[in-house]
């Protein structure tokens, strides 16, 4: 079955919400399950907006600069508890969330009465999964100690959201990033963060989600000056995630997002779509949207497609890019827009 479906994994680098939505309803008029806000303004480097809090947070202070995380990676910056510190009683800051998609919202509903958001389509929100800022930002020897805390302080800024707005008109997304770059060694880890406890993480966050409110997951490799931490040698270990989670989570996954090269068109990357233990309802999209179509060997989306239908079990499925447009130029963003919308006319019966 070809792709009939379209995820936008958040990120969008254009001026604000508004823009982004307009652009994004104009552009890809049919196949989206969810809009998001395009990420703007303070969120759009992704968890940068978590390290500007860590820095107004008493009691933690600069580190200095870690050790490069991969090559073509620059070397992040650091914090750490201060010296007596007890990190059970840090002291965390409004960490945003909330308040940004609240007013990101108004937007969406201002659309959807100027008939512009069609009946059904909901309002996607995005966070980072816990792990993410608390592996990127704090030295190793303090990862452990302020994990719990902050996760905490996290899933507050998540439940005063989904107190906020209508569970009926809502979606959740978990960018799942820091973690694939833990497993693949590019990053730095503190004790407990192999594959298991990895898993159990994750499915914490599926499980904050009420049962009404669809949740995803988005399975990410970075896109740093679009290069990756690590080159994915095929989908074995995101088909391992997606099934452990769905396996330990209590709750169903709504969506997975996977991660696929620009230029990957050998059979065996997409092989282990055999053993993905798919449930019924959830959707799958696969980033076949690449942000450089010109430096595709001609013929690749179409091989691509053909793979992912040939090992996919059965039912539909959709399409993206491998990240969020964050990093995209701004002129760039229509193009990619539209390159979403082609794919899907291209094999429209």
């Amino acid at each position: 079955m070809p792709p009939t479906t379209v995820h936008l994994n958040g990120g969008v680098n254009l001026r604000d919400a508004e823009t982004v939505m307009r652009e994004i309803l104009t552009r890809v008029p049919a196949g989206l399950r969810s809009l998001p806000d395009g990420e703007t303004g303070d969120r759009q480097q992704w968890i940068f907006f978590q390290l500007q809090k860590f820095w107004q947070t008493p009691g933690i202070e600069d580190a200095g600069t870690g050790d490069q995380p991969a090559e073509g990676y620059d070397a992040m910056p650091k914090v750490r508890l201060a010296e007596g510190v007890d990190p059970a009683v840090v002291n965390w800051p409004n960490l945003g969330y909330a308040e940004a998609y609240q007013e990101s919202y108004a937007t969406f509903q201002r659309l959807r009465k100027e008939g512009l958001v069609p009946e059904g389509l909901r309002f996607q929100v995005q966070y980072p999964t816990p792990l993410a800022s608390i592996n990127a930002w704090f030295v190793p020897e303090d990862q452990n100690r302020v994990e719990a805390s902050y996760e905490r302080a996290l899933f507050t800024d998540l439940d005063r959201l989904l107190e906020a707005l209508p569970h009926d008109e809502i979606a959740v997304q978990w960018d799942v990033a820091v973690e694939f770059a833990i497993l693949a060694g590019g990053f730095v880890t503190a004790p407990g963060q192999e594959f298991g406890e990895i898993i159990a993480r994750l499915a914490r966050c599926v499980d904050r989600v009420p049962s009404d409110v669809p949740v995803g997951l988005h399975l990410c490799y970075g896109d740093y000056q679009h290069r990756h931490f690590a080159e994915p040698e095929s989908l074995a270990l995101q088909v391992r995630m997606a099934n452990s989670v769905d396996a330990a989570a209590g709750r169903q996954v709504s969506w997975y997002a996977f991660t696929v090269p620009q230029y990957q068109r050998d059979p065996a990357y997409f092989a282990p779509l055999r053993e993905l233990r798919r449930r019924e309802g959830t959707e799958l999209f696969f980033a076949l949207v690449p942000y450089h179509p010109g430096e595709q060997e001609p013929g690749t989306t179409e091989e691509q497609v053909r793979l992912v239908d040939e090992y996919l079990a059965d039912g539909e499925w959709g399409i993206c890019t491998e990240c969020g447009m964050a990093r995209a130029e701004p002129e760039e963003i229509p193009a990619l827009l539209d390159r979403h919308r082609e794919i899907l006319a291209a094999y429209a019966s």
